[in-house]
C-alpha cells in the first residue's frame, strides 16, 4: 500500500475521512505512524497530498485530517480492455495489475473456453472486484477507480457494442496464430481483447476480425494472462 486512498463515503466530519479496518491495520503494523504524522494520501477519484493520521481511541476509529492534495494522479492508459474471464483465482491478480498499471475501461466478457462456473464466483461480486482494482490502485500511487462490465454473452458485445468502443482507435487482438508481431510503443489509443489461456476459437477470431481487429502476437511462448497483462500493456505503452 503506497498511498492511503480515502473515500468520501467514509466522511466522519467536515475535512475528516474515516479509515477502513485494513487501512488502520497497514498504518498501524506496516507503516507504524503515531497520532499527527503525515500520511501519503489520495481522495479517490482526485487529488493525490498528505493528510495528518489520527490513531483511533477507545470511542472512535482511526482517521486522516488537514488533507493537502496538491498533485494529479498518473496519466490513465488510452486503452480499452477486453479481457475473457480468467479462472477466479488469477482474477484477482489480473485485476490488480491491470488497475495498477492504469488501465480504466474494463470488459470481462465469456468466450467458448471459458468454464460457465467462473461466473458463479464470488470474485465477481462488485465489491470483490472493487477491492482488488483499489489494492492496483493503492500499489500505484493512483486514485482513479476503473470502469468495468460483466460481458455474458460474447456476439451481442462484438457485434453491437465493439463497433463505438473501437471508434477512432486501433483494435489489437492478442491471438498467436496468423498474426503480426505486436507493435511498440502505439502512440495511439487502442482496444486490446484478450483471450482465455485456450485462445479464442476460429468463430471469435472471425468475429473479432470482422469488426475491425488484427491479430497480434508476442513471439511462440505461450504466457498465462496474469503474465501477458502487464507485457501486452508495457508493450504497447512503455513508460
Amino acid at each position: 500500500m503506497n498511498i492511503i486512498l480515502l473515500d468520501a463515503k467514509n466522511t466522519l466530519d467536515d475535512g475528516l475521512y474515516g479509515l477502513t479496518l485494513r487501512q488502520q491495520t497497514h498504518i498501524s503494523t506496516v507503516i507504524k505512524a503515531q497520532q499527527g504524522d503525515v500520511l501519503r494520501v489520495g481522495l479517490l477519484n482526485g487529488k493525490i497530498g498528505e493528510g495528518v493520521y489520527q490513531p483511533p481511541s477507545h470511542d472512535k476509529a482511526g482517521y486522516i485530517h488537514s488533507l493537502a492534495l496538491f498533485s494529479s494522479p498518473p496519466e490513465p492508459l488510452p486503452m480499452v480492455l477486453v479481457m475473457a474471464l480468467p479462472r477466479p483465482n488469477m482474477l484477482k491478480r489480473t485485476l490488480q495489475n491491470i488497475s495498477a498499471m492504469g488501465v480504466k475501461d474494463l470488459y470481462l466478457i465469456h468466450s467458448a473456453k471459458v468454464e460457465k462456473s467462473y461466473w458463479q464466483s464470488p470474485v465477481l461480486q462488485t465489491e470483490s472486484i472493487q477491492q482488488c482494482l483499489l489494492e492496483g490502485l493503492e500499489q500505484a500511487k493512483d486514485t482513479l477507480m476503473p470502469n468495468w462490465s460483466l460481458i455474458p454473452r460474447f456476439r451481442p458485445f462484438v457485434e453491437d457494442q465493439l463497433p463505438a468502443i473501437l471508434q477512432d482507435k486501433v483494435g489489437l487482438l492478442a491471438h498467436p496464430y496468423l498474426a503480426e508481431r505486436c507493435p511498440v510503443d502505439i502512440q495511439q489509443p487502442c482496444v486490446l481483447a484478450l483471450g482465455p489461456e485456450g485462445g479464442w476459437n476460429e468463430f471469435e477470431v472471425s468475429k473479432w476480425h470482422e469488426a475491425g481487429m488484427q491479430s497480434v502476437h508476442l513471439g511462440d511462448r505461450i504466457l498465462k494472462v496474469e503474465t501477458v497483462v502487464p507485457v501486452l500493456l508495457s508493450r504497447l505503452y512503455p513508460a
